[in-house]
């Protein structure tokens, strides 16, 4: 027969010693004989020793929460407090979130316990944790009978519930109407805008905010970067840093991602530096983040100083996935392969992101054998199986190279099915290799697996254009207006003084565009002395004249964006431009040309890499 707590009742310092031991716990093995040690003196049947047990069975590095509720069933009459703690360590997983339901009308049906406001908070996270909407809806009632609804702590619980089932207007119903509201009440509900991208709503709620926290303001940052608005994540970041709390790590993650997207240098030493005075502790996520922006930057020799200035914090993967990523995407793959060495030796175990990093670096250097090689080392020395995009890695590697049918043959041997992604990839590959009946066979595949794939069908309508096939291009082209469907404008951006300018092909719209364009024909003529002859081949519309084709090719993008610099920055600064879209060959081609006739390093970093010119001279070798 089960008998009350309340029975075996003792003395509060024969319960100090096991609580003690308790306190000390380092692994399961010691939670274990601590369990076994209250057991035997019974103290296992009261409430304090018993609670303490299940925290640290749940809340400790070598929790095992089945382990919990097995002493959890062993208890008789637990009390609400061991209820609660059952209850919470369940709601932390959505594998077991349904156990916290369990558990919760368990203890109001069988022991009829009342549940008090920490119960519902931590049931109503089980149910956003995993659990049907219904279910929610039934716990609300049960709160809303116990009188608890208009708990400030039960309230965020039930609005945080909701949001985690992106049920966001609901969510804001029971904000709105209730009585209790704090900071975290205004958080989670500018968090559930964010998460559904609505960042129109997320600003507008936080406007709203009488006062601001730094989570408030890190997760509209945040927001920004994941719709990729860096630019407006970089203004509001400096609007906290003037009106706002002290940011802390995530909001400078934040921060430098914006920088790395938009290739703002200054901005980013800024951060460097304000992360040095000891503003921000450094850490293995904040020296990935950095090494990053380096590297986003053009600045990858600043990438690897900070690299291999922090030893200490190189324990975790992070730092040495984004320093193999920067080296990649700066053509530098054998200093990519070095890093992943050296990265064995220190016995740092890299995970799909590292592959997705070191395959994509041997394809940059047209590292064809070491590509195959680390691929197949995945699953054979690593036990990590490929996905998808580490095939589409083999893919690119295999058909830049000019591979094209093993490349192809990859694809079949594909455990999953190939997605548009990976067959433009092929089709990408078609096209720098002229091979058009592959070309046209892969175009007809894309078009079956994704009609609205809108890059494949360019790629393909570029890839008859430059077979002077007018007439294809000109349907495919058609094809995609149809289907309503706009084509990516190139668009090419240039930070000069802490400001950017965003320049369209053709583009008239900048203050400067009269002297932009007096400046972009005085260059043209400069080029053309020094040997610069146009790639008519890059002109993809149907145009006779070779005036009028060289013309198109002048207002490239990033030959405005280039031109804008030399115009605006002193002889000898190096210049930095980002482009949305692959550097095209004519303007490769000019832009080598401009680097030696004007003396300047520029760094032109593209959908695929970064390119560094120098004295005529391309960093990736006319490889890309």
């Amino acid at each position: 027969m089960r008998r009350c707590y309340s029975t075996f009742r003792k003395p509060l310092n024969s319960i100090h010693k096991p609580i003690s031991l308790l306190d000390s716990c380092k692994s399961m093995e010691q939670a274990k004989q601590a369990h076994a040690q209250l057991i035997t003196t019974g103290l296992i049947l009261q409430p304090i020793p018993a609670n303490k047990l299940l925290e640290k069975l749940t809340l400790s590095s070598f929790a095992s929460v089945r382990y919990a509720h097995q002493v959890f069933d062993q208890i008789p009459f637990p009390d609400l407090f061991l209820h609660n703690t059952m209850i919470k360590a369940h709601s932390l997983s959505p594998t077991s979130s349904r156990n916290s339901l369990i558990i919760f009308r368990s203890m109001i049906r069988g022991l009829r316990l009342l549940p008090n406001q920490y119960t519902f908070v931590f049931v109503f996270k089980a149910c956003g944790n995993g659990l049907e909407v219904l279910e929610g809806e039934q716990v609300r009632v049960h709160a809303i009978k116990a009188g608890l609804e208009s708990n400030v702590f039960v309230t965020n619980a039930l609005i945080g519930m909701y949001v985690n089932w992106d049920f966001i207007e609901e969510a804001r119903r029971v904000f709105d109407r209730s009585v209790n509201r704090d900071m975290y009440s205004w958080n989670i509900l500018v968090s559930g805008y964010v998460g559904t991208g609505d960042m129109d709503r997320a600003m507008e709620f936080f406007d709203l905010m009488s006062e601001r926290d730094v989570v408030s303001w890190t997760t509209v940052i945040s927001g920004y970067i994941q719709v990729g608005c860096f630019m407006e994540a970089l203004d509001l970041f400096h609007k906290m840093l003037q009106a706002g709390p002290k940011p802390n790590e995530f909001t400078v993650v934040s921060a430098l991602v914006a920088c790395a997207n938009l290739a703002a240098l200054d901005q980013g030493r800024w951060i460097h530096v304000y992360i040095d005075k000891g503003e921000i502790k450094m850490n293995e996520k904040l020296l990935s983040s950095l090494i990053d922006m380096y590297a986003k930057c053009g600045q990858i020799e600043s990438a690897s100083k900070v690299f291999f200035n922090e030893c200490g914090l190189r324990r975790k993967v992070w730092p040495w996935n984004a320093m193999i990523g920067g080296f990649a995407m700066h053509g530098k793959s054998k200093e990519a392969i070095d890093i992943f060495e050296q990265m064995k030796i220190e016995k740092v175990s890299p995970n799909k992101v590292t592959f997705v990093a070191l395959l994509n670096a041997c394809s940059h250097g047209n590292m064809i054998d070491e590509g195959r090689g680390y691929f197949e080392s995945m699953a054979t020395s690593y036990g990590i199986e490929p996905e998808i995009e580490h095939y589409g890695c083999m893919v690119d590697l295999l058909g830049r190279a000019g591979f094209l049918k093993e490349a192809e043959e990859i694809i079949s041997s594909m455990p999953m099915a190939p997605d548009a992604a990976i067959w433009g990839a092929l089709l990408g590959a078609c096209r720098i290799h002229k091979d058009m009946k592959r070309a046209e066979r892969i175009g007809k595949i894309v078009k079956e697996l994704d009609p609205n794939h809108i890059g494949c069908h360019v790629l393909l309508a570029n890839i008859y254009s430059a077979s002077r096939r007018w007439n294809e291009a000109k349907v495919v082209r058609e094809n995609i207006k149809l289907n309503g469907r706009k084509k990516i404008p190139g668009c090419s951006s240039i930070e000069l003084n802490g400001m950017f300018h965003q320049f369209l092909v053709g583009d008239r719209s900048h203050p400067q565009t009269k002297q932009l364009y007096l400046f972009l024909d005085e260059m043209t003529a400069k080029l053309k002395i020094a040997g610069y002859f146009p790639e008519f081949g890059e002109v993809l519309l149907d145009i006779d004249d070779e005036e009028d084709k060289e013309t198109a090719l002048s207002m490239h993008s990033e030959k405005l964006a280039i031109a804008f610099g030399l115009m605006n920055t002193a002889p000898g600064t190096p210049i930095r431009i980002v482009k949305n879209l692959r550097v095209c060959g004519d303007c490769h081609q000019a832009t080598k040309f401009i680097s030696k006739v004007y003396d300047r390093e520029i760094i032109v970093r593209d959908r695929i890499r970064y390119h560094h010119f120098k004295n005529g001279i391309c960093s990736c070798k006319d490889y890309w």
